[in-house]
């Protein structure tokens, strides 16, 4: 069975180079050289990290039958060969945001923001894997983290999505979203 729980370790040591790291909305993370992520049923334990994100994949929340199938269809795996580039995306929504029911939230996301209908413009030319990290504890310090992978050409097309979902009516409920920019070189 493969496991579902990634941990995301920034420190000096990993397969991925941190290009950049920005603070979106909210505090920034302390600067890391480079990234290790690594998949395991137990939290792994770096004491060389200078911090560890975990999350949890899990079944996709706001999509009905048909977006999940587009989805499915569109959307390539991860570990191209020629994706040499990625991207951790860390957001954390507000208490207004978790305060809202399930219902209220997918209309947010699905009438008002169409956040799906905006990604899918995107793929199959962007690879990603959405991480749950609220499923593990609240007290975690984000509630998502997004994995992007793709080719240096798609730079651009990657910076355009993030662009569009910057501005729809579900980023007003982000207290905190910190960008990484990571380059796949061997150390």
């Amino acid at each position: 069975m493969a496991t579902r729980l990634f941990s995301f370790m920034g420190g000096d040591t990993g397969l991925w180079r941190v290009a950049a790291m920005k603070a979106i909305a909210g505090e920034p993370l302390p600067a890391a050289k480079r990234l290790e992520v690594a998949s395991s049923s137990g939290t792994p334990f770096d004491p060389r990290a200078v911090w560890i994100l975990r999350g949890i994949t899990s079944n996709e929340r706001y999509v009905d039958r048909e977006e999940r199938s587009q989805i499915v269809a569109k959307l390539p795996g991860l570990g191209r060969p020629g994706d040499t580039r990625a991207a951790l995306i860390a957001i954390r929504k507000n208490e207004a945001w978790w305060a809202l029911t399930q219902e209220e939230r997918l209309g947010i996301f699905k009438e008002q923001s169409h956040h799906t209908r905006i990604g899918l413009q995107y793929f199959p030319e962007l690879a990603r894997r959405l991480h749950h990290c609220r499923d593990l504890s609240e007290n975690e310090p984000f509630d998502f983290l997004t994995w992007f992978e793709y080719a240096p050409a798609q730079e651009a097309a990657f910076n355009k999505l993030l662009a569009a979902l910057r501005v729809i009516e579900e980023w007003k409920y982000v207290e905190r979203e910190v960008d990484i920019r990571l380059v796949r070189e061997e150390t």
